[in-house]
């Protein structure tokens, strides 16, 4: 046994030893669990992680501060340069003090889907730079590392030793019976399920969730565990803090069931909660569940799950609410939001790499209102990604636009601009911490030449910029891009300053009409709120009852923390402009 190994155990309180084995028993056999929670022992202290533990195993050291950017390695390039070092500089140089970690999403070698098809999960793909790319990011910001639980690429080393039937990558592997009834199987794609492969053991059908290159991965084996296991220990050593566990709730199959969210999928991501909590309790999970709202939520579990899942009802919700000019579904689904558990949050976005998926949107709008708002994207050239349901139709899945585009309006560009950065306000401002995409910052619109060129809907919605590009269009402060850019980063940065803006700060709706979206935020010492005000309308709204907000501006003067200006607070009334979004101070 190790230094480490026994440094370690003194430090593992006898409560979490037992949850340990207890999770291992569940997944894997109670007569394997004291080999395997031996052979997680073992694994302390490697790569330098676990050295100096905690006993305490919290997460702590989040603030108002913390706002996360979400972008490509490659996002930013210039001829003869390493990608990511292009973007350090980028992010270094503009966004210092505005962000506190980037999620830099798959850097990996890999095949398809833009990265999350991984080939090597320890690798950094040669076209965006090295490992000592990553380290110096990672002097700069805090960073965020996807962790593709679900599935790996077809041309990877694993699925290679499927085929020769060599281990460990022949037991990596997820088969399927092509016999058997899979009708039950949520699927995220309308590809096929199964994928034969030659194998040198003769035919072989493969699980592929999400495409023919994405081989699911078989998680009933321990060794497979293990593999994460040490890919994580390995990217807390290169400065990962926070974990995104990309699709994990189809992580587990078993049959007669649907493959979602099943409880051993719950279970594995509890057992990398507790092992991360053992070897570095900084560490944040955050899961990746596109789904209804109460699922997505149960990643949370108990608040022994994950620390922080994806506000995924967000975008669609606001995006809807906005071009339709009501509030209404937005106030009262955010009214009726149970707070996570404590020490767990939301990830509050309105866009990523993704599109914006419509199917959280289940249960809280009609089916005719989310069927209205897929044409609406269409005719705003976008695209409209489409599930299989168990009967053989189809469903809306995903629309593919910017969040720009969405909002935007082509004859009228300055009320486009403020409907977006009203959108854009109000997601900062919701209880929980803020994400930001790349394409949010710049107002990209859609990259249509892009779209021509890979024939995928998911590449109007991520265009790569060139530095001379990008900062060409900044240097002109009369583009859209480059006031959106200047606007979000002075934001941010007050943002950064308020403590009423604290993920763990009370958050209060206010019931203002379907016209104005309103909500309170306090500080956790009570010392601070802000009142937030957002106009969904395209004119001038006033903001009706006044009473309902006196109890804050007692002095009749308020100042929005937005634009620095003071607004007189008298019971004449309040008026906001077109899509008008404020912070206001009490005094």
């Amino acid at each position: 046994m190790s230094y480490f190994t026994q440094t370690a155990i003194k430090h593992i309180s006898s409560t979490r030893l037992k949850l340990l084995r207890r999770r291992l028993g569940k997944l894997y056999g109670v007569e394997r669990a004291d080999r395997l929670l031996d052979r997680m022992y073992q694994m302390i202290g490697r790569y330098g992680v676990g050295v100096g533990l905690s006993p305490s195993g919290q997460n702590t050291g989040l603030s108002q501060q913390d706002v996360v950017l979400i972008t490509y390695a490659d996002m930013v390039q210039s001829k003869g340069r390493a990608p990511l070092d292009i973007l350090r500089e980028f992010c270094s140089q503009h966004l210092k003090g505005a962000v506190s970690t980037v999620h830099l999403l798959p850097f990996y070698p890999w095949t398809s889907d833009d990265g999350f098809s991984v080939v090597d999960y320890r690798q950094v793909h040669p076209d965006y730079g090295k490992w000592n790319n990553i380290e110096n990011f990672s002097k700069e910001f805090q960073l965020m590392f996807d962790l593709v639980l679900n599935h790996c690429s077809s041309k990877s080393p694993w699925f290679k030793e499927f085929v020769s039937g060599v281990e460990p990558g022949m037991n990596y592997i997820m088969e399927g019976d092509p016999e058997a009834d899979l009708s039950a199987v949520v699927r995220p794609r309308s590809s096929p399920l199964l994928t034969p492969y030659q194998t040198r053991g003769g035919e072989k059908n493969v699980w592929t969730t999400f495409s023919a290159d994405q081989v699911d991965l078989d998680w009933t084996c321990p060794d497979l565990l293990f593999e994460f296991l040490d890919i994580i220990l390995f990217y807390l050593s290169m400065g990962c803090r926070i974990l995104r566990l990309d699709a994990v709730a189809f992580l587990w199959k078993k049959l007669g069931t649907n493959c979602l969210h099943l409880p051993e999928t719950h279970e594995v991501i509890k057992l990398i909660r507790n092992f991360v909590e053992v070897v570095a309790p900084e560490t944040i999970l955050l899961t990746e569940t596109n789904v209804p709202h109460e699922e997505n939520v149960s990643y949370f579990g108990k608040g022994d799950e994950a620390h922080a899942v994806y506000q995924f009802s967000l975008p669609p919700l606001l995006l809807h609410g906005l071009l339709r000019g009501t509030s209404k579904h937005l106030r009262n689904w955010a009214a009726n939001l149970a707070p996570p558990p404590k020490g767990c949050y939301f990830l509050n976005f309105t866009a990523s790499h993704d599109g914006v998926g419509v199917r959280p949107l289940e249960g809280i709008l009609p089916k005719e209102e989310v069927l209205s708002l897929a044409k609406e994207i269409e005719g705003k050239g976008g695209k409209v990604s489409m599930r299989s349901m168990p009967d053989g139709s189809e469903s809306p899945y995903e629309l593919n636009v910017t969040y720009y585009s969405a909002l935007s309006d082509p004859k009228q560009t300055e009320l486009g601009e403020a409907r977006f950065l009203c959108s854009q306000a109000l997601a900062l401002s919701l209880q929980g911490i803020p994400a930001v995409y790349f394409h949010s910052l710049c107002a990209t619109p859609n990259d249509q030449e892009g779209f021509g060129e890979t024939g995928r809907a998911r590449t109007l919605n991520r265009k790569k910029w060139q530095l001379n590009e990008l900062e060409s269009m900044l240097e002109k402060k009369n583009t859209t891009g480059s006031k959106v850019f200047d606007w979000y980063v002075t934001t941010l940065r007050k943002r950064g300053s308020a403590p009423a803006f604290h993920p763990d700060a009370s958050q209060e709706i206010l019931d203002l009409g379907d016209s104005i979206f309103g909500l309170v935020r306090s500080s956790v010492d009570g010392n601070q709120s802000i009142v937030c005000l957002y106009n969904f309308l395209p004119k001038t709204c006033p903001v009706k009852p006044m009473n309902k907000l006196n109890k804050w501006f007692t002095s009749g003067h308020a100042k929005d923390l937005i634009t620095g200006g003071e607004i007189e607070w008298t019971n004449k009334g309040l008026k906001l402009r077109p899509y008008q979004a404020l912070w206001l101070l009490s005094h």
